[in-house]
Order: structure tokens, then sequence, then C-alpha cells
């Protein structure tokens, strides 16, 4: 019998560590994380944004709705028609009631897209909308 058999026969064989308290925590402050971060859901398209000297970057932002150059509009990396923003908004709106929309417009794009999707927004009671600019160079 070898001197190390001896030792683990006297203490009683060796000592284990239990991880499955620590697993526990682990997806515990994953689940914690998870409920706590607010995501953001991104247009889907890239615009070029006017540039405005009050702009400021939003606290907190859950929606951004993009108005391209040749004014389509898009929605969670969708194209979507302008008759369809209201519906939208309303759905956005019932998940989100406090949730806050930037309507980020191609410096290009009418007015007229702007205003009409700034009014589907009131109109499905969005409570916050922002109008994205950037602060000129």
């Amino acid at each position: 019998m070898s001197a190390l058999e001896r030792i683990r026969g006297r203490r009683g064989g060796g000592t284990d560590i239990n991880m499955a308290p620590l697993i526990d925590m682990i997806f515990i402050l994953l689940i914690f994380f998870l409920v706590t971060t607010s995501f953001v859901q991104e247009s889907g398209v890239t615009v070029e944004r006017p540039s405005a000297e009050s702009a400021v970057a939003p606290e907190k932002t859950n929606l951004i709705i993009g108005i391209d150059e040749h004014g389509r509009v898009h929605i969670r990396n969708e194209e979507v028609d302008i008759r369809a923003v209201r519906s939208r908004m309303e759905e956005f709106s019932e998940t989100n009631p406090k949730g806050s929309v930037v309507i980020a417009a191609d410096k290009k794009s009418t007015t007229d897209t702007l205003i009409r999707v700034l009014d589907a927004c009131r109109l499905a009671d969005v409570s916050n909308i922002s109008v994205a600019a950037r602060k000129p160079q």
C-alpha cells in the first residue's frame, strides 16, 4: 500500500465540490439580466439623419422606425406599408405602454412621410415619440 493510499484511507476519501448551487446562481443572474434589460428594436435600414444644433441622445429607446430616402418605412428589419404603421404601433403600445419610439428619417425623405408616421404613432397612443437628428460636425 502506498503512502498516498494510506493518507486517503485515513481521511475517508477525497473531497467533492458540489457545483449545483453555483450553476443555479448563474441561471438566476442570467434571468435577472434578461428581464431587466430593455432591447432596442432597430429599423433595419441605414439613413442619413439631418443635423440639428439641439440634437440630444434619448435616454431610453425601445423601437426605431426608419424612413429611407425613397419614403419607404422600415420597422424591425422589414419594410412596412405606411397604412400599416398605426396597427403596428398599437401592438407596440399594448406590449410597451411606456415605450419610446424614435423616427429616424433620411434627410432626403419627404416631410409628408415623416408626418404620416408621426401621426400614426400619436393615434396609436404611443406616449414618447422623437425624431432622430445628429449633431453637426
